[in-house]
């Protein structure tokens, strides 16, 4: 039997619509009655709605959460289960309710409270380097007080966080193909968010966490772990901490994973991972019609 790994992509990846035939279900109703609830507004509507109103962290964070569990959950009821589970950034709160740490409800409250701390922040910025020169780079952001590598995705594209005048002094130095300030409020995953890490941490303390049915690979320390207190104390590390995707990517081939499975609107994952590892056998479930027919790992 193939040994298959779940990833669940986070912020960037949402696209006007998607989940549509997913959120249709007449089975998730209740699910989407549950979440509205919780979030005080729609998600069907939200998914459906303008793209600049959906890729506003306060909604997008919420929405790709949803869209991701009821696929996953769908991915379960055809009899498809993972070997192991990642996810990138916000997408590491679906992988910990893919591997039963918490329940629906409780990893939707927590998705709620992180999306509206880093929709409020509003000190530093981030930036998009794809083709650079790693050397250079790591010298120079050795040499700027205020930037850290925010997301290593692979060796051809990162991400950089901090304040402003050092990401612009970064980005004034360092020769890259391309570079793209992001479109977000703050500095995620950089010293910069500490202060809503700490509020946020007294969230998470009061969300009781199981261990994991399956291993997951957190953003912060990508070794396989299934420890609930572990588990829960990386994820406390993450709004501050880097997302090492690159590492991530890198341990699936070393861990015995022959397919992934990228589980969420796009192919961001599989694009990254494809770079990384080439001979992975990558798949994308963005939608119900993409779920594959054979069942191709067992729990």
């Amino acid at each position: 039997m193939t040994k298959t790994a779940w990833v669940f992509p986070g912020q960037g990846s949402q696209a006007m619509g998607m989940g549509k035939d997913v959120l249709e279900l007449p089975e998730v109703k209740p699910t989407l009655q549950q979440a509205d609830e919780i979030l005080g507004w729609s998600i069907a509507e939200i998914c459906q709605s303008a793209e600049d109103k959906l890729s506003r962290t306060l909604y997008t964070q919420p929405c790709l959460y949803v869209v991701e569990c009821l696929l996953a959950d769908q991915m379960k009821a055809q009899g498809h289960y993972p070997a192991l589970v990642a996810g990138h950034s916000l997408g590491e709160y679906v992988a910990l309710y893919g591997a039963e740490v918490f329940s629906f409800s409780a990893g939707l409250q927590l998705v709620k409270h992180r999306a509206e701390l880093m929709d409020s922040a509003s000190d530093g910025m981030m930036a998009a380097l794809i083709g650079f020169d790693r050397d250079q780079l790591a010298q120079q952001m050795q040499q700027t007080p205020g930037v850290v590598l925010a997301n290593d995705n692979s060796a051809a594209q990162v991400v950089i966080s901090g304040t402003v005048e050092a990401v612009e002094a970064v980005l004034s130095t360092v020769k890259a193909k391309r570079a793209v300030k992001l479109n977000v409020s703050g500095a995620f995953h950089s010293p910069l968010m500490a202060d809503a890490a700490a509020e946020f941490k007294t969230v998470l303390d009061s969300v009781a966490f199981r261990s994991a049915v399956v291993p997951i690979l957190s953003n912060v320390d990508p070794t396989p772990a299934t420890d609930a207190a572990l588990l829960k104390q990386r994820l406390i590390q993450q709004m501050t901490g880097s997302v090492r995707w690159q590492e991530i990517s890198l341990q699936l081939p070393e861990l015995g994973i022959e397919t992934v499975i990228e589980i969420g609107p796009g192919k961001v994952l599989t694009g990254l991972i494809k770079r990384t590892c080439p001979n992975l056998v990558l798949k994308n479930v963005s939608n119900l019609t993409e779920i594959p027919t054979a069942v191709d790992s067992t729990p």
